[in-house]
């Protein structure tokens, strides 16, 4: 019946720094959409920002930055991209470590975005 996944909200305090973050640091492509929503391209999917005081309906029940646990696929071999954090200062909490994806054995490192969403950035095993 569902194909798959078109756009995911990702609720944010600050609209700008959230744009900063995820264009700068993990690279997505920005697309304003009106002056509430922002869409930040992955493929054919979209993290889509919501800023708190958002006046958009409907929306979820209970819109919380920092409750979000996203897995996200890397091109990069993870060392480059740790690299890339760590020329931008960006904290890694936890990795390279073993874990499981949807299609088999990743390798993951985790960060958090300025909101405290834990984003965890994979390539598949070797």
């Amino acid at each position: 019946m569902l194909s798959g996944l078109d756009h995911l909200v990702v609720t944010v305090t600050d609209m700008g720094r959230a744009v900063d973050f995820y264009s700068r640091v993990l690279g997505l492509e920005v697309r304003y959409r009106d002056t509430q929503r922002v869409d930040l391209l992955l493929g054919d999917t979209a993290l889509r920002l919501h800023q708190t005081d958002t006046d958009i309906a409907p929306i979820s029940a209970t819109p919380t930055p920092g409750s979000l646990d996203l897995c996200l696929r890397c091109q990069l071999p993870l060392e480059e991209f740790q690299q890339h954090l760590e020329a931008l200062n960006i904290e890694i909490e936890l990795g390279p470590v073993a874990r499981q994806g949807a299609t088999g054995p990743i390798e993951s490192i985790y960060l958090r975005d300025p909101d405290g969403n834990l984003l965890e950035i994979c390539r598949p095993a070797r």
